[in-house]
């Protein structure tokens, strides 16, 4: 109650009430206040609300606030008895009954103001079916009805704007640069037009135009239309080859199995299937149901603090500790019967719950299974767009595996024959290595000969003659070569630079003509160019001020027309005025007194004379019933009086009635006792 406490006050300190409340003065608050403080929360969900509880009667407050109460779905806890009292409490401004109100208002304001403004417009009008049977009233009540369902409609769609994360200045800003976009292009249009105008076929040229627009958007259209029905025939393709798939599948195991294993397997499955329909899904189901009703008992309460929780917990202790020693005196008994039916009962258990187990690892190694097929129908798909292969079935696979076997075969005759190659090629690379060692050591002896004889060096040196000589020689070959092919190359480019000069010296002339030609073209182009801007632009000018004169003209032109059909309009009116006069003149001038009833001015003055006749009968019967009202009220007072009389005189006279007949009864058995013991 404390944190409940807390959370009001808290909330009651903020916008939009600001109480500036601590916990002792709105726990020392009286009764009327907290009435008030209930009021003004109410008034901030919904403003009809709005009142000074002071000024009311009580009941109309409680009325008032059980009303809106019962239109936000408060439920008090308890039952049929605790409804009462919470009225009576709601009455008297009792704190157990208001604290829970306000924590439960304040906790859910936003959602509270929600519903009291759906409220206004959401809870229909319960009209008598005897008031359906006017048809007025009928059209009127499916009218209203009708706007009830459009404004549901409205507010959903208003809802899911405001929630879709678009904001109206966004909006406005989209449609304020859409609306420069179109009158950009409307002026580029305009400018187009009058470019394409002096074009000579520039209809027929815009028509073709427009036709070719059509064609293509056709085309897109078509192009879009084919990739839908690729799509769609790829997906018919997949679908006919897992068709297929499922029924090799099913043939395989049709040819393999016999009419007796299909049967113990079909009937397997229906067992199965009758398991889980009459036992396993009708029991999850009733599990499912006890728990949503058991949440949905749980969200209909208001919500718990601190301190309820604890009184719930102790509660379930209570409650443990009871079934415990109940079990325990259970035990206490030890009737034989009761053990072997117990014994019974916890292998009847056991059983049913290695049933469920089973039927739940069935059910899941089914969902495996229907998974895996269908990752494989993936993969295969993806093989087959990848351009790979498919996954080979039975026969196919033992075909491969035999050509597999052969292609071994070969590989390790080839291994074999590598493995020679390599033995051979390591005998090849030790002679060389000894070669080279021999070639060495006779290189050694040779200098060591050379350094006795005093010319050491010579066979290196001779070595380097003879390679620089070699390659000199094949130096001088390239470089003959090269300048053969240099001069051949220089022959022939002069000789194709003539025969360019001869083929190009006319087309050069011409040249030099028509670049003449060009400058004389451009001066003379320039010059009707200036001409033609000059004259444009006079036109302009005269052309816009037309423009504006003629709009000038057209504008004054409808003011005096609107001014003709006015006037035409008030001539018109006048003379059917002027008619009425006439008429009313004649009528009223006339010496036939039928002619004058049709009057306006007697119909009038009749009217006038006739409710200055009722306004006298009405003030007479007014005085009549001031003068009888004081001794007709003594009457009906006398009436009163004379009837409470003469009940009391009905209730005296029954209480007399039933005390002579009791007197008569103790009379009679007196009298019976008398003759009895006289004749005794």
């Amino acid at each position: 109650m404390s944190d409940q406490i807390k959370f009001i006050v808290d909330n009651l300190n903020k916008e939009p009430f600001r109480k500036n409340y601590n916990l002792i003065t709105f726990d020392s608050l009286e009764p009327m206040q907290l009435l008030q403080v209930l009021n003004d929360v109410l008034a901030e969900i919904d403003p009809k609300q709005v009142a000074d509880v002071r000024e009311e009667m009580p009941e109309q407050t409680a009325k008032r606030m059980l009303s809106l109460l019962g239109i936000l779905k408060y439920k008090p806890p308890g039952n049929a008895t605790d409804m009462s009292t919470f009225r009576q409490g709601l009455v008297i401004g009792s704190k157990p009954v208001i604290y829970p109100v306000l924590h439960w208002l304040l906790q859910r304001s936003s959602e509270l103001k929600k519903r009291a403004y759906l409220a206004r417009f959401l809870i229909k009008l319960e009209v008598p079916s005897e008031f359906l049977q006017d048809e007025t009233v009928a059209d009127t009540n499916k009218q209203y009805e009708e706007l009830m369902e459009a404004f549901k409609t409205l507010h959903k769609e208003c809802e899911q704007l405001k929630t879709s994360g678009f904001s109206t200045a966004e909006i406005r800003r989209d449609i304020s640069a859409m609306e420069e976009e179109k009158d950009q292009l409307i002026k580029r249009v305009e400018r187009l037009k009058k470019r394409v105008e002096p074009v000579q076929n520039h209809q027929q040229m815009l028509k073709i135009a427009r036709q070719l627009r059509v064609e293509k958007e056709r085309e897109e259209f078509l192009i879009q239309q084919k990739q839908e029905q690729k799509n769609q025939l790829f997906h018919a393709v997949q679908r006919l080859q897992r068709v297929q798939n499922q029924l090799k599948n099913m043939r395989h195991a049709a040819a393999d199995a016999k009419p007796e294993s299909l049967l113990k397997r079909l009937e397997e499955e229906i067992k199965f299937n009758s398991y889980m329909v009459t036992e396993k899904f009708p029991k999850e189901l009733e599990n499912k149901k006890k728990e949503l009703h058991f949440l949905q008992k749980v969200v209909s309460e208001p919500a718990m603090g601190h301190s309820d929780l604890l009184e719930l917990e102790s509660k379930i202790n209570e409650i443990g500790t009871e079934i415990n020693q109940l079990i325990e005196k259970k035990m206490m008994r030890n009737e034989p019967f009761e053990g072997k039916l117990s014994l019974y009962r916890q292998q009847a258990s056991i059983i049913s719950r290695k049933k469920e187990a089973k039927a739940e690892e069935l059910q899941e190694a089914k969902e495996k299974l229907a998974r895996l097929e269908k990752e494989l129908s993936m993969k295969t798909n993806q093989t087959r767009e990848s351009g790979g292969t498919e996954v080979l079935k039975a026969d196919e696979f033992k075909r491969f595996v035999n050509k597999l076997r052969g292609k071994s075969t070969v590989f390790k005759k080839n291994h074999q024959l590598i493995a020679g190659l390599k033995a051979e090629f390591g005998v090849l690379q030790r002679t060389e290595e000894l070669l080279k060692q021999r070639h060495e050591h006779i290189q050694h002896q040779l200098q060591t000969a050379e350094e006795k004889k005093g010319v050491s060096g010579y066979s290196y040196t001779q070595e380097e003659l003879e390679r620089v000589s070699t390659l000199k020689s094949e130096v001088d070959e390239m470089k003959g070569r090269t300048l053969d092919d240099m001069s051949e190359m220089v022959k022939k480019l002069n000789s194709l630079v003539s025969e360019k000069k001869s083929a190009l010296a006319p087309i050069l002339k011409e040249l030099r003509e028509l670049r003449q030609k060009c400058q004389e073209l451009t001066q003379e182009y320039d010059e009707k160019k200036s001409q033609y801007d000059s004259c444009a632009a006079g036109l302009e000018s005269n052309r816009s001020k037309l423009e504006q004169e003629v709009r000038r003209l057209r504008e004054e032109c409808n003011q005096e027309e609107s001014k003709y059909h006015y006037t035409n309009c008030m001539i018109k009116n006048l003379e059917i005025q002027l008619c009425r006069a006439t008429d009313e003149m004649k009528a009223y001038v006339s010496s036939d007194q039928q002619e004058k009833r049709k009057a306006i001015r007697e119909q009038y003055t009749k009217n006038i004379a006739e409710q200055e006749n009722l306004g006298k009968e009405l003030r007479e019967k007014q005085k009549a019933v001031r003068e009888s009202h004081g001794p007709n009220m003594k009457q009906v007072k006398m009436w009163r009086d004379f009837e409470q009389l003469m009940e009391c005189k009905k209730q005296c006279f029954l209480k007399q009635q039933n005390q002579t007949s009791i007197g008569q009864r103790n009379l009679l058995a007196t009298s019976i006792s008398c003759f009895e013991e006289t004749f005794i």
